[in-house]
């Protein structure tokens, strides 16, 4: 299938560019094909945030939008910023970063399943459950578009009695738009040096869950995040609680994949985090609706890799446009996708050859207020390796004094180095799960819609299969059995050998990435299963 323009990744970042590519392209009376595929089964399904957006790209893009009925329908109203002890909370200055006075609480599935609509709207093709596998390229080696991945395989690999081939979509430039840690993109980082002359991309673990409250407990609009309690004070992470319509109620914790602790269980912290004193109440008489949890690039604009190569450029959160102060990546997402639509345009006004590197993108995006928003926080969350207090400190001296303008930038270390042994490390004891206010981690995957076909090859691969027993098991009590927020991974003993394996159960896999990101010897790779696995999110 040939076209123009092919986008990977049907979240922010993609749709936005999407849709400008086709309004520049109406205003201009040019014919350009663009098409926009998707591994979730529908537009949305995947998607997953606190959320509360800026709508300053989404003004830009399409100025509009409330006439057109944008799922925007809850104003942010008060904000709060919470210290928690083990017993009490303590009300701190919200950072100025984190006023949302003009923001919206929202489910950012549902934005994007309105924006793909938008985007039908101007004749952009857009394909659910098509999971691309595999980058092409061409002779000289430009990027000539991607492969989706073959339906029906078995378990080893060979073509089942249903096995469809994958498909090709060639195109004169691909936009990656992949989200946090990028399957294909990874690739593209190695083929092309992407990362080198800059920081290391940093990571963290956000796990969400979606609650129905008592009406006389919900405040529309209302804005909680914390810090401290239940996380020790070197460990990087707090909590939202995000009010939305429909008496629902967003919760959510994320923690810094660089913890050094491997006794940290991430699911069990946000579980342990909803039995404090002050935070329990909310939730009592409630129901949960759903869950899910996803990583986030969290390095900021010291970890901005090389955006360009022939064939392609990178947008969104797969080139890590988080704003970590602010809490929020949505409108850096599509103004990035909306840059890369506006050069992309021109250089097929300009006659560029398919498979041309379009460098005017990122000199581009150093003209916008993306580029500036990013470059000012670029200290802050680096900040927080001297602990809490020190952290809070920095980020003060920064916000307040320096006004992001320090003459130096901090640096950053890769996730999977920052693991202790674990017989250095003391254990946590996390209190048994209640079934009404605290879950285990299966009920919560049953709740997130997570399905795979199970006849098919394993998404999760192991360069090493020693490696989880010699050297996760043997030094870090293997981690992965608790990094990972669905229990995918389990230490079992094998009934033959009566010795431990690793038992990866793929089947419960929500696709967060943690396991790619936090895996000490970097031996576990995530690829894209089978197009339309995973969770179904609705409303989140």
């Amino acid at each position: 299938m040939e076209y123009d323009v092919v986008i990977v990744g049907g979240g922010p970042s993609g749709l936005a560019t999407a849709i400008r590519l086709r309004q520049l392209a109406v205003e201009n009376d040019a014919e350009l094909s663009v098409c926009v595929i998707e591994k979730g089964s529908e537009i949305g399904a995947h998607i997953l945030s606190g959320a509360v957006i800026e709508t300053r790209a989404l003004d830009e893009l399409l100025p509009d939008w409330k006439q057109q009925g944008a799922p925007l329908h809850t104003p942010a109203g008060d904000d709060r910023f919470l210290f928690l002890t083990e017993r009490k909370s303590y009300g701190l200055p919200t950072p100025p970063q984190m006023h949302n006075a003009g923001n919206y609480i929202v489910s950012l599935s549902n934005l994007c399943r309105w924006l793909a609509e938008q985007a039908e709207a101007l004749e952009v093709e857009i394909y659910p459950g098509f999971a691309a596998a595999e980058v092409l390229y061409t002779e000289d080696g430009a990027v000539r578009g991607v492969a989706t991945g073959d339906m029906g395989l078995n378990k080893d690999g060979t073509p089942g009695p249903n096995h469809e081939p994958g498909v090709e979509l060639h195109a004169r430039q691909t936009v990656f738009g992949e989200g946090c840690r990028g399957s294909l993109t990874k690739t593209l980082f190695e083929r092309f040096n992407l990362r080198d002359g800059v920081q290391p991309q940093t990571y963290g673990i956000g796990i969400k869950e979606l609650w129905e409250v008592d009406p006389a407990k919900h405040q529309p609009g209302c804005v909680v995040h914390t810090v401290g309690w239940p996380l020790d004070r070197n460990t990087y992470g707090g909590s939202w609680l995000y009010h939305l319509e429909d008496n629902q109620v967003s919760v959510g914790f994320v923690i810094g994949l660089d913890y050094r602790n491997p006794h940290l269980f991430p699911f069990g912290e946000m579980q342990r985090f909803k039995t404090h004193p002050d935070i329990r109440g909310l939730f009592e008489g409630g129901r949960r609706l759903c869950y899910g949890a996803r990583a986030l690039s969290e390095g900021g604009f010291q970890s901005i890799p090389k955006l360009t190569f022939p064939g392609g450029v990178l947008v969104g959160d797969t080139a890590g446009f988080l704003n970590v102060p602010k809490i929020k990546g949505t409108h850096t997402a599509m103004k990035s996708g909306m840059a890369a639509a506006e050069t992309l345009f021109a250089a097929f006004q300009a006659g560029d050859p398919t498979g041309a590197e379009v460098t005017a993108y990122p000199e581009a995006l150093r003209q916008t207020w993306l580029w500036d928003e990013l470059r000012t926080v670029r200290n802050i969350r680096p900040s927080f390796r001297w602990g809490l207090w020190g952290g809070i400190a920095y980020s003060a001296l920064e916000t307040y004094v320096l006004k992001g303008k320090a003459p130096w930038t901090l640096d950053h270390h890769a996730d999977h180095d920052t693991l202790k042994r674990a017989d250095a490390c003391p254990t946590i004891d996390y209190p048994k799960p209640d079934g009404v206010l605290t879950f285990d981690r299966l009920s919560s995957v049953f709740v997130s819609n997570t399905n795979h076909e199970e006849a098919q090859p394993c998404h999760l691969q192991l360069k090493d299969p020693a490696v989880p027993i010699e050297v996760n098991l043997a030094l870090y009590d293997a981690p992965e059995q608790r990094y990972c927020p669905a229990g995918v991974y389990e230490i079992v003993q094998d009934e033959e050998t009566q010795q431990p394996t690793l038992q990866i159960s793929a089947q419960n896999c929500v696709h967060c990435k943690t396991c790619d990101i936090k895996d000490p010897g970097q031996n576990i790779n995530w690829v894209v299963p089978e197009g339309g696995g995973g969770p179904n999110y609705p409303n989140m």
